[in-house]
């Protein structure tokens, strides 16, 4: 939403946006453009005299200006169907989804299609750092977006994918999630066939296979996809192929193969085999727009990632400290994973704070008691807003959590909040531990306050 503000403004149109709670990186984004924000949700907010209201997918009936909207019969749309009708209709559009990857791979091929000479307009779920920005809005032909699977709004309860006119699907992964919104993963395997099914003749989707979840929904949707389906991944049956992957130098390397045939060799400073993967869906979607192999290094080369996706927020003391925005189980076991290989031999704190919908339910009670498999120490701090998450469903039992952990045979604690953390942790680090801090929220401002507290005499 903050990101749609700032592409509206852009276009010329004045936007002002009401919020409860804005933090970083969004809110400083926001002030930077000097985009006005209302504080809180108040029928009086109404009176600006908006040509359009767009109410984002966290807005439900009961709120006080959606109401008074509802009441004056003033015209709402969702955020998708602004980004569809003002930038996307008429362009070319990859767009990027999947349970896990889609901020950072959206970033990649943002990045690549800027160094491969597209111009490209943009909308990312996140700071992407080569352009200091999460959006931009340009003249070209060429349109990515980060396609989010969540609901679109509280009246159009489709994917918000489903608005994007896809020429290039990625589909990276799928696993289930957002417990709040789907029953199973069943589910969750309808809305992904539908984006598929959405991809022109003339487009491509581009399928992870290393997700055996992806493997059946082609599986099941074999002959009724009108498009081009190119697979992806480190599986041999794989059309295109990542292999002799290396990440024992400064920067990770691997070889594309395509149908058995070796088709380049390629480096990146992202860590971990998930990267990897987003690195070839991403050298897939470029090759099929017409970008050189040697663009798509250039662009590798000088890719800065994303802010919150395993970002070294600073280093005191020898203590470093990571900001990542993993909470799926998957994803936190994977960013410890990489982070295992990338700072061998040093001792890896794991601080994890369950708060979106599904980490606060119980649903991932088991796979969290394995995800963090790859940590040395590991710190759960308490369900955010418990009370807000049992309506919902019986919430995850942190104290059992933790008891799992430990039989792991390594410190396992929980504390209430970033404070109680801080207080407990600062004194227990010395040099050369990794603290990876992962919510999906503002977390108190763990990490600033914690290497503040590290600065501490």
């Amino acid at each position: 939403m903050a990101s749609l503000a700032g592409m509206l403004q852009t276009r010329g149109h004045r936007v002002t946006g009401s919020d409860q709670n804005v933090y970083p990186p969004m809110s400083t984004q926001l002030e930077a453009l000097g985009i006005e924000i209302l504080t809180g949700y108040r029928a009086e907010n109404a009176d600006v005299g908006a040509d359009v209201t767009v109410v984002g997918n966290a807005i439900s009936r009961g709120n006080p200006e959606l109401e008074e909207v509802l009441n004056r019969k003033l015209l709402y749309r969702s955020q998708a169907e602004i980004v569809k009708e003002e930038f996307i209709r008429g362009r070319r559009s990859l767009v990027v989804a999947g349970t896990h990857g889609k901020t950072t791979t959206t970033s990649i091929a943002a990045w690549v299609c800027e160094v491969g000479g597209l111009d490209p307009s943009f909308l990312v779920g996140g700071i992407v750092q080569n352009f200091d920005a999460s959006f931009r809005v340009t003249d070209s032909g060429h349109f990515v977006i980060e396609g989010d699977e969540y609901d679109t709004a509280y009246f159009d309860k489709k994917p918000k994918f489903m608005h994007y006119l896809p020429e290039i699907a990625i589909v990276n992964n799928i696993e289930f999630d957002h417990a709040d919104i789907y029953r199973d993963i069943i589910e969750i395997k309808f809305q992904f066939s539908r984006l598929m099914n959405l991809v022109p003749g003339n487009g491509r989707v581009i399928a992870g296979i290393d997700s055996p979840i992806v493997r059946e929904v082609l599986d099941e949707m074999d002959g009724r996809l009108h498009t081009t389906v190119e697979t992806f991944g480190l599986s041999v049956d794989a059309r295109w192929q990542a292999r002799y992957i290396d990440f024992t130098g400064e920067r990770t390397r691997f070889t594309v193969f395509k149908e058995g045939v070796s088709w380049g060799e390629f480096k990146t400073s992202l860590i971990g085999e998930f990267n990897v993967r987003n690195c070839l869906a991403v050298i897939i979607a470029a090759d099929a727009w017409g970008i050189t192999r040697e663009k798509i290094q250039q662009a590798f080369d000088t890719f800065l990632s994303v802010k919150r996706r395993v970002e070294v927020r600073g280093e005191v003391a020898g203590v470093t400290v990571i900001d990542d925005f993993a909470h799926h189980p998957t994803a936190v076991e994977e960013t410890l994973k990489a982070l295992r290989m990338k700072y061998a031999g040093r001792r890896l704190i794991a601080v994890f704070e369950p708060r979106t919908w599904s980490s606060r339910l119980a649903v991932f009670q088991e796979p969290y008691g394995k995800a963090f498999s790859y940590a040395d120490y590991v710190i759960i701090a308490g369900v955010y807003n418990t009370s807000k998450a049992s309506e919902r469903g019986k919430v995850l039992d942190v104290d059992e959590l933790v008891a799992d952990i430990s039989l792991q045979g390594k410190p396992a604690l929980s504390f209430p909040d970033a404070d109680a953390i801080i207080e407990h942790l600062t004194p227990q680090l010395g040099p050369g531990d990794v603290v990876a801090i992962m919510s999906n929220g503002a977390f108190g401002n763990i990490h600033q306050k914690l290497l503040t507290a590290l600065q501490s005499p």
